[in-house]
């Protein structure tokens, strides 16, 4: 007990944000060991993803002196690897603390003798990632949670080649943070930095210009929320930019706002997040639905179906953006990480164009060599990686956007599109069973109940093979994560490595003759991965 109370005293000592400083001493003085305990058990670790987590005082919670040794553990790891003296970029959202975080990620760069510029206000994090490469950056850092809660913020880390960071880069910076030992040792002048003007996004704007064919039609109208995000001003910028119409706007989502009042989870993908989209969208009739997530770098799209919209998932704004780009006679290499739909592979092999699996993430993705396409199921797609090495909510907007035009003047929807795919190459279904946890152990325990007894058939179907992907395979590095290869099914299983879930990702693939065919191979592959769901659950423990 003393010791926590010991701990969180000297923290407090150092701690230079007034707000985290008196919550931390109101714990002290109330003797909250519990609370206390769980904000020093530890520190909140750097990894692939950067640092994210829940706002608040102490080391296993994100704030300003976890910035500051993030920042400095960050510096001293560019000075070790040769990169001294370069510049480092800096960009932000609009959740609560983005800015301050910035502000002295600025500063420690600044002392540590970069030259930090910061962009000029909250913009979506494809603009710092395409920053990173237009200002020959040696480093960048985004300050976002993306779509976690409210009271969540993150840190994310790119390097040079304007990609996120992989290993070994995360255990060295890691390393680093960790190396130091008090706050007092960071210098942090208060002034020296750069903020940016708009010449940045100038050039990130007329860039995306870049993905659209120079005379094709631009007429499919769109309703778009920036769900509370930073995405609207660039979008419409983008929009206006390419000659589309004007997205109609989702007013209550459009404006920043840190505390996310309209829905339960700022993400697309949770249940409820585009109703007041669908709503928009009954009352204007448009062509498309768009959103973003709140940092922009996610797009989502729904379209009418039956008398109402439906939200495409993720795999089927991938493959419709794939077929798209070959139609326009796109070449090099189609990539997509290993829990995304297999329709790519066949999109891409029929086209004749190299095709790569990679792990979860863009940090992956965006370093496929020749890359000229990668999605992810998770509503992330990158359509310039030229221009930026990640995904990218606004580009895909365009993109997609473009392709619901083309289709438009021949008379034909989005759907029309995927019936065509799934005739030519079979449907591929997918769903996600996706569990949310308060204890982590329960994610630790279900993967060692598979791993133990992993599962001989799911919904009737042989596993014909079972991987252990935490050994690596011949063509991906080791990750915490199990695949089962069936007769016509796929499914993949890996903790989050954003939040506190496991997921479990589910594909079935089902023959279909022709366009009367789609029907019946539908609700067989609703029943396939019903199943799958059920007998996974059940072997899991979950």
């Amino acid at each position: 007990m003393h010791d926590v109370i010991a701990r969180a005293t000297a923290w407090l000592a150092e701690d230079p944000d007034p707000e985290t400083r008196d919550e931390l001493a109101a714990l002290i003085e109330a003797g909250d060991v519990t609370e206390l305990a769980e904000r020093f058990d530890g520190t909140l670790q750097f990894g692939t993803a950067g640092l994210r987590g829940e706002l608040g005082a102490g080391p296993m919670r994100m704030n300003r002196s976890v910035v500051i040794r993030a920042a400095a553990g960050l510096a001293a790891y560019l000075a070790k690897t040769g990169r001294s003296d370069g510049v480092v970029v800096i960009g932000y959202d609009a959740r609560h603390k983005s800015e301050d975080f910035a502000r002295d990620t600025a500063a420690v760069m600044t002392g540590a003798g970069f030259r930090a510029a910061v962009l000029p206000r909250p913009l979506p994090t494809p603009v710092l990632a395409y920053a990173i490469r237009h200002l020959g950056a040696v480093a960048g850092v985004e300050v976002t949670a993306s779509h976690n809660p409210p009271r969540d913020n993150g840190y994310k880390v790119y390097l040079g080649d304007g990609s996120q960071i992989v290993p070994p880069a995360d255990a060295g910076i890691a390393a680093e943070i960790d190396a130091i030992a008090s706050l007092k040792d960071v210098p942090r002048p208060e002034a020296g930095w750069q903020v940016l003007d708009d010449a940045v996004l100038d050039a990130y704007l007329a860039r995306t210009d870049a993905v659209l064919a120079p005379d094709s039609p631009r007429t499919a109208r769109t309703v778009y929320t920036a769900m509370h995000g930073v995405g609207k001003d660039v979008l419409l910028a983008a929009f206006a930019r390419a000659g589309f119409p004007e997205p109609v706007l989702v007013a209550e989502q459009a404006e920043p706002d840190p505390e996310f009042p309209t829905v339960a989870f700022p993400n697309p993908e949770e249940p409820g997040a585009m109703d007041l989209a669908f709503a928009a969208a009954r009352a204007s009739g448009p062509d498309l639905v768009i959103a973003n997530d709140p940092d922009a770098d996610r797009c989502a799209v729904a379209v009418p179906d039956g008398g109402d919209w439906r939200m495409l998932r993720g795999d089927e704004v991938g493959s419709l953006l794939a077929a798209h780009l070959v139609r326009r006679g796109a070449h090099g290499t189609f990539a997509e990480s290993i829990v995304s739909s297999s329709l790519l592979g066949r999109i891409a092999e029929k086209a004749g164009l190299p095709y790569e699996e990679t792990l979860t993430g863009f940090k992956w993705i965006a370093r496929v060599d020749g890359l000229r396409y990668g999605y992810e199921e998770a509503l992330g797609y990158c359509v310039d990686p030229e221009g930026v090495r990640d995904k990218d909510g606004i580009t895909a907007a365009l993109l997609v956007t473009e392709l619901a035009s083309e289709l438009k003047e021949e008379g034909r929807t989005l759907l029309d599109l995927l019936d065509d795919l799934a005739v030519e190459h079979g449907l591929h279904a997918t769903d996600q069973l996706s569990v949310r946890v308060q204890d982590l152990s329960v994610i630790a325990d279900a993967m060692r109940r598979l791993r133990e007894r992993p599962p001989t058939s799911l919904a009737g179907l042989a596993v014909t093979r079972a991987e252990d992907l935490s050994r690596g395979t011949d063509k991906l590095p080791p990750t915490d994560g199990l695949r089962y290869t069936l007769d016509g099914a796929r499914v993949v299983v890996r903790p989050s490595g954003t939040e506190p879930k496991l997921k479990c990702y589910l594909e079935v693939v089902v023959p279909v003759a022709d366009h009367c065919g789609l029907p019946a191979a539908r609700a067989r592959a609703a029943d396939l991965l019903a199943a799958i769901k059920r007998d996974l659950s059940a072997a899991a423990g979950i």
